[in-house]
C-alpha cells in the first residue's frame, strides 16, 4: 500500500469525484447566491445571514479542496478476484475464541479503515490466513473465513 496516499477502488473514487463536481458545480453556485441575497439586505457588519452565507462558503471551499487533495494523491486498486483483501472487500473473521464478525475493508469511510489495526493486519490475507491484529486494546489474532466484494 502507497504511503503517501489513500487507496480506493475504483467505484470509491468515482464516488468522491460525484461529490466533488456536485460541491464545484450547483453547491458553490448556490453558496454565491446565498452570499448575493445576505448582501442585499445592507449593513454587512450586522448582517448574520452574511456572516452565516460566508461561513458555509468557507466550508465548502475547505471540502473541495479536501476532496481535490485526497483523489490527487490516490492511488486506485481494483481486484478482480476475491482471493486477497483489500479496499471493498466484505470479510468474515474469527477471533480466538471462534467468535465470528464480517467488515467491509475502506479506506474511505463506512467500514474498517485499511489504517485501523485490524484493516492493516487484513490487507493482502486470503481465505484461511492467520493475521496478527496489534490494537491498543492488546493484541490479536483473527483466522480468514471468507472474502467477497462489496
Amino acid at each position: 500500500m502507497p504511503e503517501q496516499g489513500e487507496v480506493f477502488t475504483q467505484k470509491q473514487k468515482e464516488a468522491l469525484e460525484a461529490e466533488l463536481q456536485e460541491l464545484e458545480g450547483p453547491r458553490r453556485a448556490a453558496a454565491i447566491e446565498a452570499i448575493a441575497t445576505a448582501r442585499s439586505f445592507g449593513d454587512l457588519s450586522e448582517n448574520f445571514e452574511y456572516h452565516a452565507a460566508k461561513n458555509e462558503q468557507g466550508l465548502l471551499e475547505a471540502r473541495i479542496a479536501k476532496l481535490r487533495e485526497r483523489l490527487h494523491n490516490s492511488v486506485v486498486v481494483e481486484h478482480d478476484t476475491d482471493e486477497h483483501v483489500g479496499p471493498g472487500s466484505i470479510v468474515e473473521v474469527a477471533d480466538e475464541d471462534g467468535e465470528t464478525m464480517e467488515v467491509t475493508i475502506s479506506s474511505v469511510g463506512g467500514g474498517v479503515s485499511t489504517d485501523s489495526p485490524l484493516g492493516a493486519a487484513l490487507m493482502g490475507a486470503t481465505v484461511g490466513d492467520v493475521v496478527d491484529v496489534r490494537a491498543p486494546r492488546g493484541a490479536w489474532k483473527a483466522r480468514v473465513l471468507s472474502i467477497r466484494r462489496a
